[in-house]
Parts: structure tokens; C-alpha cells; sequence
């Protein structure tokens, strides 16, 4: 019979049963670890978010406010996001026995609100890091900003904020790899191990996905840009390289419009650019119209009649002289300054901010082109070059950019010009209260102030009849005593002349100089008195009325903007 000493480690090492089931229990061990690892860094991971997020944005107060947008991105979201998953994290401690079933499943429900928030920080984090190098020209700047964060967070280190601004995006690329860490330690017959596998794999395409985003923003931030060049500019940015591409597209838009090649046909989109065209046209059409606005507005201000002595007896001229100095000095002066802050500032913003997709789809249908002939010459040949791979992908990721961000673009955009109409609407209601309020004591000393409203119109209608009518009649009395037109002798010789206008222009276009008219300009002509010319257009190229465009029947028409009198030949 074998000692006790000898028979217990042969036991344990020996036999199959006893090997694993000390693996089992080394294995549930660095399951154990893992999991605690996972909860213990996102607590940690939280804490200092929200620190970021409170003490040290608070702090960098002498940043401007949309620095601080660029540095902190969507962080509010992240935080809010990552609160509840670790609240609910925690929540499966209480049930060891399921708690990695319950974690996978975690993950499972909440990675497309990690990727939502997470693709939005991942994709400024490029624009933040060149902030970051502006701040390193800055020695005084830098070293403020560095005093802060030691003071919040020293393990920071020299790296500063780009130590914290780095942080979730090395998290949101940490889940697969602590969630794979999991799966290792958890055997292959457990119901986690299905549930853990899948958690992984959408993690991994959470992390790919936010890479495609990013590079897709990246693609688009290249074609966004609005610039203004001369022609000068342009002509100096072209190149072998530049014509060449612009000869081959122009050559697949020709082949298109003949028929020679079919179109990529693409109905979500041709949807999505027809919907923001209209909105586009809509901010437009407002923007030029509150313009006008303006300017109505800027001239019914420079009009002061109540400065001048009208000449007039007391009365209703005081009441309203004073009324009107009133006005002219607060309320129209604040109407017009909210109009500008209120409604004219941010209908310029919305334009401006659509004019980068405007952009972008003017891109889009050039790369289209592009992408159109690589896939003829990928069908043709089955090869493309470096180049050409490019030229495709960089439509694929333009086209599903676009597609993905529009809707919510149309959408906002709509949104925000409806908020601009109510408010323009809403100031006009607030300028017609204050008018009437100011008004009220000035209107009970009116003469018809006692007079119900539609009495009020009656009497306003038949004041203005009655001088229309005074008005027509001056007219018809004006008309009557005006000296007829008088009819000046024709130049010796100018029959054929005047022939020659007659059957050009007819009759109804002939005018005779009743005085002679002496060309100061270089285009002006010099006409004696009797000359028959033929009226072409009664005002000369800037629109004044004083100076006519004429032909005097010569070889060629002549251009005279000289003051002529209207005497028709008879």
C-alpha cells in the first residue's frame, strides 16, 4: 500500500480528471482577472474623462469658446454613453454565475452607440492635435495650459493635453482586445463563449468602422474648402496633370450624353441633392430678401420729415413729429440691431455652412467620372493602377459620406431656417406692439381717433379718392396747355437719310433735334438742329434717362449720349 505523501500529487497530476480540472479552475481564475480588469479601467477611464470634461475645460478659460469645441469634441456624449454601460457593467457583479454571458451581451447592445459617439471624437481628434501644435508657438500659452492639467491630473505628464485628448481613442480600440482577453479564459462548451465571440467581433468592426468614418471626413475636409481665386490663381494651379484628368472626364460626360456609355444611376442620392438644393435655394432667396429688408429698412430711417418745419398749425403735425422722433431714436434703431443679430447673422451662417456640401457634391459628380472609368477599364482590362484604386475608393467614400449626412443636414438645415422665420415674424410682432405702445397717448389726441376701425378705413379711402381725383385732373389740365411739338425744316440733302431710318425702324422711332447738340464724350455725337435720328434705347448703358442711345443713318449706327428733345417726325 502506497504512503499518503506519495499518493496525493499523483492524484492530482496524473489523472485526466485531476488536470482539468485544476485548468478549469485556472482558467475561470484569468477569467475572473479579466473581467475585473475590464470594470476596474473603465471606472478609472470614466474618472478622468470627467475631469476633463469639468476642472480642466473649465480652467482653460482664456481659450476661445470654439478651441475648446475642437479640443473637447462630443466628450459630453462619451461620457454619457460610457456612464450608463459602466453602471450596467457593474450591475452584473451581483450575478457572478452569468456575469460574462451578461457583459457579452453588454457589448452587443450597446456597440452602435460606442461607434456613434466614438466616431464623432475619433474623426476631430486630428483637427484638435493641429490646435495643439499652435499652442506649442505659444511658450506663455503652453505653459499655462500645462500648470493646469498637473494641477488635475499629474500623471499626465509633459504630454499634457495630448496625453488626455488620446485617451478614448486608445479605449474605444482596448474593448475588442479585453473582451478577446475574456473569450481566451472561458471555455469553448460555456453559452458565454457564442455570446463573447460575436461582443468581439462587433467591437472590431465598431473600431473598423470608425476608421472608414475618419477617413471619409478626412476625403471630404479636402473637398469642403471654399476658395475664392482670380483667374490669375486658376490659371497659375493648372497643370499636364490637371488637363488631363479634366480632357477625360469632359470625354466620359460626352460619351454619357450620347449614349455611348451608360450613367451610373444612383436614386437615393439624386433624392438626397435634389431635397438640399432646395433648401440651398430657399436660404437664398431669404438671405436676398432680408438684404433688401435691410436696405427698405436703411432708407425709411435716413427719411426724418419730422426734422424739417412742414409749415403746418399745431394739431395732429406735433403729436406726430413727436411720435415719430421717438421712434426713430429707440425703437426702429433696436429693431434693426436684433434684425441683424437675430436674423441676418445666422442666415449668413447657414449659408456659409452649406456652401462646403455644395462643394462636396460638385466633387462627388467629377470623381463619379472618375470612378465610371476606372470600372470600364476594370472590366476591360481586369487591372487598375495605384492611382486608379484611389480614384475609386475616394468616390466610395465621398458618395457614402454624403449619403449618410445628408438627410440629417437637409434636416437641420430646415430646422434652423424655420427658426429663423419665426423669429423674423416674432420681431415684426414685438416692433408693431412697441409702435402701438408708444403711440397710444399720441393717438387719443388725433382728430379721428374716436372712429371704429372700419369707419377709419372708409374715410383714409375716400381722403385718397379724392385726391387721386384732384391729381388726375392736374394731370389732364397739364397735358392741355402744353405747346404742341414743334416740326423743324429737314437738312438739305437728308431725304434719302431719312428714308433710308424710315424703312429700318418705321416711323413710330424718329426723332427730329430741335436744338443743336454739341458731343462732349468720346462716343457722343455732335447734331445740328433739324437732324433725324432713330431712337434705339431711351437711356445709355448705366441706366440714365438723360443720354439716348441713336442711329443718325449713317454707315454704321452711332452711339450719342446727349440729351435730345422727344419730337416725333410727322
Amino acid at each position: 500500500m502506497a504512503e499518503p505523501g506519495t499518493d496525493e500529487p499523483s492524484s492530482r497530476t496524473g489523472s485526466p480528471d485531476g488536470e482539468g480540472q485544476v485548468s478549469g479552475e485556472r482558467l475561470l481564475l484569468h477569467q475572473r482577472l479579466a473581467v475585473r480588469e475590464l470594470i476596474d479601467t473603465e471606472l478609472s477611464y470614466l474618472h478622468v474623462l470627467r475631469l476633463c470634461a469639468s476642472d480642466i475645460r473649465s480652467s482653460l478659460q482664456q481659450l476661445p469658446q470654439r478651441d475648446l469645441d475642437v479640443l473637447f469634441s462630443n466628450i459630453d456624449d462619451v461620457i454619457e454613453v460610457n456612464s450608463r454601460f459602466l453602471h450596467d457593467l457593474q450591475e452584473t457583479a451581483s450575478r457572478k454565475e452569468e456575469q460574462v454571458h451578461l457583459i457579452g451581451n453588454l457589448f452587443l447592445e450597446c456597440h452602435e452607440e460606442l461607434e456613434r459617439v466614438y466616431k464623432v471624437y475619433c474623426a476631430s481628434y486630428d483637427q484638435a492635435l493641429l490646435l495643439l501644435d499652435t499652442y506649442r508657438r505659444e511658450p506663455e500659452l503652453q505653459r499655462e495650459i500645462q500648470s493646469i492639467i498637473e494641477a488635475v491630473l499629474p500623471q499626465a505628464g509633459p504630454s499634457g493635453l495630448s496625453f488626455l485628448l488620446v485617451i478614448p481613442l486608445q479605449r474605444i480600440t482596448k474593448y475588442p482586445l479585453l473582451l478577446q482577453k475574456i473569450l481566451e479564459n472561458t471555455v469553448p462548451d460555456a453559452s458565454a463563449y457564442p455570446v463573447l465571440q460575436r461582443a468581439v467581433s462587433a467591437l472590431q468592426d465598431v473600431n473598423t468602422n470608425i476608421n472608414e468614418y475618419k477617413r471619409r471626413k478626412e476625403v471630404a475636409s479636402k473637398y469642403t474648402k471654399v476658395e475664392q481665386l482670380t483667374l490669375r490663381e486658376r490659371l497659375a494651379r493648372l497643370n499636364t496633370h490637371t488637363l488631363s484628368k479634366k480632357t477625360t472626364r469632359l470625354s466620359q460626360l460626352l460619351k454619357q450624353e450620347a449614349g455611348l456609355v451608360p450613367r451610373t444611376e444612383d436614386k437615393e442620392f439624386d433624392d438626397l441633392e435634389e431635397r438640399f438644393h432646395c433648401v440651398s435655394l430657399c436660404v437664398t432667396e431669404m438671405k436676398n430678401n432680408v438684404a433688401v429688408y435691410l436696405d427698405n429698412l436703411e432708407a425709411f430711417l435716413c427719411f426724418r420729415p419730422q426734422e424739417y418745419d412742414l409749415d403746418i398749425p399745431g394739431g395732429p403735425v406735433v403729436q406726430y413729429c413727436s411720435l415719430m422722433r421717438d421712434l426713430q431714436l429707440q425703437a426702429f434703431p433696436y429693431f434693426k440691431q436684433r434684425l441683424k443679430g437675430l436674423v441676418w447673422q445666422p442666415l449668413c451662417s447657414l449659408a456659409k455652412a452649406l456652401a462646403g456640401p455644395q462643394n462636396l457634391i460638385k466633387k462627388r459628380l467629377d470623381k463619379l467620372l472618375d470612378f465610371e472609368r476606372v470600372e470600364e477599364k476594370l472590366l476591360e482590362v481586369g487591372s487598375v493602377t495605384y492611382e486608379e484604386q484611389e480614384a475609386r475608393h475616394t468616390y466610395q467614400a465621398l458618395n457614402s459620406l454624403l449619403v449618410a449626412e445628408l438627410p440629417q443636414l437637409n434636416q437641420l438645415a430646415m430646422r434652423w431656417l424655420g427658426q429663423i422665420l419665426c423669429t423674423f415674424m416674432g420681431l415684426q410682432r414685438e416692433l408693431a406692439q412697441q409702435v402701438l405702445q408708444r403711440a397710444e397717448g399720441s393717438l387719443a389726441q388725433l382728430p379721428h381717433y374716436h372712429l371704429s376701425e372700419p369707419a377709419f378705413r372708409k374715410l383714409v379711402e375716400d381722403a385718397l379718392g379724392q385726391t387721386g381725383h384732384q391729381l388726375r385732373s392736374f394731370q389732364e389740365n397739364f397735358e392741355k396747355v402744353l405747346p404742341p411739338p414743334t416740326v423743324q425744316p429737314l437738312l438739305p440733302g437728308a431725304e434719302r437719310q431719312v428714308q433710308a431710318l424710315l424703312s429700318r425702324y418705321g416711323p413710330e422711332k424718329l426723332y427730329q433735334v430741335t436744338s443743336g447738340v454739341s458731343g462732349a464724350g468720346t462716343l457722343d455725337l455732335t447734331l445740328p438742329r433739324g437732324q433725324i435720328v432713330a431712337l434705339l434705347q431711351n437711356k445709355d448703358t448705366r441706366g440714365n434717362s438723360s443720354r439716348w442711345l441713336v442711329d443718325t443713318g449713317g454707315r454704321r449706327r452711332s452711339k450719342s449720349r446727349s440729351g435730345l428733345t422727344r419730337t416725333p417726325v410727322t
